[in-house]
């Protein structure tokens, strides 16, 4: 499998594309707080970590590169097509855009945008009221807004993985964990009890299969 267009050093791609992606969540999440801004400038650098290894420079194949040309030498890793390493490693021989993982990334991208536009509008209403978001996604899970940032990540992980990107998931998904306990925090101080029966029929990051439990249910 070979490409004859140059497959990397295309730092004008790096910046379009990084752009477009941190506007586009930008638009849907609307940070506020500086913890809203902690959250989304972790997002930002991952998606930048992304594009740079995507369009700029393939560090993990470069790092890579004598184990998978030993073990597939059949594969010209420094083409475009060889950074979707899932599809290459499993073998897809068609093109591998149109692949498994590839479909499988745009399903959790596409839902984890989904989900932080969802969040937002109910989020922001309920400020504006001075109640507890209890309605929307935030009727299956506490905090949508974070969950939709790390199916993004995910997707992005399933479509193009590389090492940087690979060691920055687990801690962002553990800042995320923090800036969500956190936000407990406070918000059991605003509301109590109310947030606490809230609480335990919701579960923080995790949806229940069968949906939310009524309230005054248990957690």
């Amino acid at each position: 499998m070979t490409g004859t267009a140059p497959a990397y050093g295309l730092w004008l791609l790096v910046i379009i594309n990084s752009a477009v992606f941190i506007v586009f969540a930008f638009s849907f999440f609307k940070p506020r707080t500086k913890r809203d801004w902690r959250s989304f400038g972790a997002f930002s650098a991952f998606i930048v970590a992304l594009f740079t290894e995507m369009y700029g420079f393939p560090l993990t194949l470069y790092f890579l590169s004598g184990w998978l040309q030993s073990r597939y030498p059949e594969i010209d890793w420094f083409s475009h097509d060889a950074g979707h390493l899932l599809e290459m490693l499993f073998g897809w021989e068609a093109n591998p855009h149109f692949g498994p993982f590839h479909l499988l990334s745009f399903v959790l991208i596409g839902a984890g945008f989904v989900l932080i536009s969802a969040a937002w509008p109910v989020l922001y209403a309920a400020q504006q009221r001075h109640e507890l978001a209890t309605t929307g996604p935030y009727a299956y899970v506490r905090h949508p807004q974070y969950v939709g940032f790390v199916l993004i990540m995910l997707g992005f992980l399933v479509q193009w993985p590389t090492l940087l990107t690979l060691a920055m998931f687990p801690v962002l998904v553990w800042m995320y964990v923090r800036l969500a306990r956190q936000e407990e925090q406070e918000t059991l101080a605003e509301f109590g009890e109310a947030y606490r029966d809230y609480a335990r029929r919701v579960p923080a990051f995790v949806p229940r299969l069968l949906g939310p439990a009524p309230e005054g249910g248990a957690r």
